[in-house]
């Protein structure tokens, strides 16, 4: 055998672009509308579209229409390496950052730790959602030189229209006031050239499993800047968010729930409403379905599996986050805090409905996927149980 015939097959140079990205996910309905393509763009030619539902982005050049691009013909990349739905991206994502694919029956991801978490300090207790362990890891982390902003979502304005929008927090300040969830979209990866802009390297990005995946397949994929300086992701576990619409349209129509009275929402298999003037509300979620994002309808990543850190407040507990911790940096800064005491931790076997719930959800997520596009995030699967009756 010769030592041409031996030698490793080269690995094949990455030529898409913008092109295929529009046709392959865009307009397939693929689109998470998480921006990383935006991000990532080195000539500035991709706006956002987050009207009306929307949530995608686009091509700003007249050049070539909405589906091609100049720089694209010329050989720039960027926006196809950035984006955590085009074609293998589950896989190169676990390479990456797991040594290994997921077995399939690891239908909430690859993990080293699982368990319930909070936060010790009082006020992230009582200003976070379920414990307030997101807040408690972005202080944690800028007290202790890991990052030097994060990546968030706020509400706009005074938050009285209940809109959420990219955010940037370097502050106990500003973590506090963005706590909590929105249960509508926002694209927190946007609010990366603000911390740019701000001299900021050393970045964490808070998000959806879609927008969690984001810097994971930067560095996969060597996309540039952005996946070097977006150092820690943490995830938020996640069935789908809402259209805007919502708040109009069901909330204030039906049961006069006015967005500007709304204090607080959650979901515990029911959506939970508290108001400024003290009282508390439930909406059944099967009223709330013909509200669903578009961008969420075929994600199926309920476990924000690309993350460091996963967290979402399931289970039985309202007041402790389930916790996955999937990467070694995940590790470290979970296992700093510990030590320094910031957050007092039990394991995961102390609820295992919330282990259950996971797991299922997750299937539910998987099973979106459609069976044109690529097979990995469908692999392990188990079929619908048929229907009694």
């Amino acid at each position: 055998m010769t030592a041409t015939e031996t030698r490793p097959a080269a690995k094949e140079r990455w030529r898409a672009q913008w092109a295929e990205l529009f046709t392959e996910v865009v307009t397939s309905g693929l689109c998470t509308g998480c921006a990383g393509c935006v991000v990532s763009c080195p000539h500035d030619v991709l706006g956002y579209d987050d009207q009306k539902g929307i949530y995608r982005p686009f091509h700003l050049e007249d050049e070539l229409g909405p589906g091609d691009c100049g720089h694209g013909q010329r050989g720039c990349t960027s926006c196809t390496r950035a984006c955590p739905r085009f074609r293998s991206w589950e896989t190169e994502a676990d390479t990456y950052l797991f040594g290994r694919e997921r077995e399939p029956d690891e239908m909430a991801g690859v993990a080293k730790d699982i368990f319930l978490a909070r936060a010790t300090d009082p006020e992230m207790h009582e200003t976070g959602q379920d414990g307030g362990l997101v807040s408690a890891i972005l202080l944690w982390c800028l007290e202790n030189d890991r990052i030097d902003a994060a990546l968030v979502s706020a509400l706009e304005g005074d938050g009285t229209t209940w809109k959420a929008i990219p955010a940037l927090a370097r502050t106990r300040e500003e973590i506090l006031a963005t706590a909590g969830s929105r249960y509508t979209y926002s694209a927190n990866t946007l609010a990366y050239a603000e911390a740019v802009e701000a001299g900021n390297e050393r970045l964490a990005l808070v998000g959806m499993g879609c927008q969690a995946s984001v810097p994971g397949i930067m560095r996969a994929r060597k996309a540039g800047k952005p996946g070097r300086r977006l150092g820690l992701s943490i995830g938020l576990l996640c069935s789908k968010t809402f259209d805007d619409a919502i708040f109009d349209e069901l909330l204030e129509a039906k049961y006069g729930l006015a967005r500007k009275d709304i204090k607080k929402m959650n979901i515990k298999g029911v959506l939970q409403i508290w108001m400024h003037d003290g009282s508390y509300h439930e909406v059944p979620l099967k009223e709330s379905h013909a509200w669903t994002r578009e961008g969420c309808k075929m994600c199926p990543d309920f476990a924000a599996e690309h993350a460091d850190i996963s967290t979402g407040g399931i289970g039985a507990f309202n007041d402790w986050t389930l916790t996955l911790v999937r990467t070694d940096a995940g590790r470290e800064v979970i296992d700093g805090m510990r030590r320094d005491g910031v957050i007092e931790t039990r394991p995961g076997d102390d609820d295992p409905g919330a282990i259950a719930l996971l797991r299922k959800l997750s299937i539910v997520s998987r099973r979106r996927w459609p069976d044109q596009a690529v097979a990995a995030p469908k692999i392990g699967v188990p079929p619908p149980k048929p229907r009694a009756g």
